[in-house]
């Protein structure tokens, strides 16, 4: 990790800024990309210093910042009210960012690939999201939309907002996606009833719902008796 006084210390073309400039943001580590976020810092705690703290906050996992909060980021010294929401909201833009891109268009061969598309914007939420994968006749990805935010309840889940763009996009299937912040990959009783009552509705119309991946950090479960993808493990 980048310390404090490294940034300061390189010749300006070395900074991050002409870095950024030159290069593009790719090359920028994450205290270089942080520290820009946060400016010029103070005389105390210059913007190197925090960007440390920042990053020490996420124990060695990126994704762990998008569940630090306002007043966490606050408990910084040197860390304002508008210096925290600045970054706060930062975080929060490029997770929508990553979760409006497109999927790949590789063949979903199982679970794992299901949870490799969605653990950069599902796996540390500090909220549960619920959402769908589409899938052509090859098993390959059309999109992902989000469905629902907040606890999964089943009488919240209606089917004609989870299958208005499978059918819409001819999608041979469907698999669903949720996260647990808890940390626990298991699935709930209640996880399990929504599965079983889009996978009715999916018979129904012709587009089976093949699985549903719950993520929770770095594990994920791929819940049982639904006609799983091929080569399913439950990410333990």
């Amino acid at each position: 990790m980048l310390r404090t006084g490294t940034l300061a210390s390189r010749p300006p073309e070395g900074r991050p800024r002409e870095r950024l400039q030159r290069f593009g943001p790719g090359p920028l580590s994450e205290a270089e990309l942080l520290a820009l976020l946060i400016g010029a810092g103070t005389s105390a705690q210059p913007a190197p210093a925090l960007a440390d703290r920042v990053l020490d906050m996420s124990r060695g996992h990126l994704g762990e910042l998008a569940r630090i909060d306002v007043g966490r980021l606050m408990e910084i010294s040197g860390i304002g009210i508008a210096m925290a929401a600045r970054i706060v909201a930062a975080i929060e833009l490029g997770r929508r960012v990553a979760s409006a891109r497109l999927p790949r268009r590789d063949p979903i061969a199982g679970p794992a690939d299901v949870y490799a598309l969605f653990a950069p914007t599902l796996a540390y939420l500090p909220h549960e999201e619920f959402h769908t994968l589409l899938l052509d006749a090859q098993n390959a990805p059309i999109c992902q939309r989000q469905v629902t935010r907040g606890i999964l309840d089943a009488s919240l889940i209606h089917p004609r907002e989870v299958f208005r763009d499978a059918i819409v996009l001819r999608a041979a299937a469907l698999v669903l996606v949720h996260n647990h912040p808890s940390g626990n990959p298991e699935p709930s009783p209640e996880d399990v009833r929504v599965t079983e009552q889009l996978r009715g509705a999916g018979d129904q119309l012709g587009i089976p719902v093949i699985d549903h991946i719950v993520i929770a950090g770095e594990s994920f479960s791929s819940i049982a008796g639904i006609g799983g993808l091929s080569g399913a493990d439950d990410g333990s």
